[in-house]
């Protein structure tokens, strides 16, 4: 996989945290953003439709949460990396964050290039 574009979807219902994620994306070198959501049932077909090598999803959204939508992405293709991103207490969703197939639990606040391309070598599948 080294060598190759490293293709990453984003899911938050906030528009700033979309924009973050694109600026945070594009800033990584090797990644791009293939697409993105605003919403947890839309991002499983979204998923679906881009096959993406990560996806980095918020874990509170209205309808479906970012738990159950890295549940059922793991339970489709457990060869993604999943990071859960939160501004809460990551104490508050550490257990379920390990149940649900997520490689990652991290708070927005510290979502980098260099993090994110180091979950990447730590969790991708070969």
């Amino acid at each position: 996989m080294e060598g190759r574009t490293i293709r990453v979807v984003t899911v938050d219902d906030q528009a700033p945290f979309r924009e973050a994620a694109r600026v945070l994306v594009d800033g990584t070198p090797g990644f791009e953003l293939v697409g993105e959501s605003a919403g947890g049932e839309a991002a499983l077909d979204l998923v679906r439709d881009c096959d993406p090598d990560m996806v980095v999803i918020d874990i509170r959204m209205p309808g479906i949460d970012g738990i159950e939508v890295a549940t059922r992405l793991n339970a489709e293709d457990a060869t993604r990396v999943l990071v859960l991103a939160t501004t809460a207490d990551l104490r508050d969703f550490s257990p379920l964050a390990g149940s649900c197939g997520a490689a990652a639990l991290v708070q927005k606040r510290w979502l980098t290039p260099r993090l994110l391309r180091g979950l990447w070598i730590a969790h991708r599948r070969r």
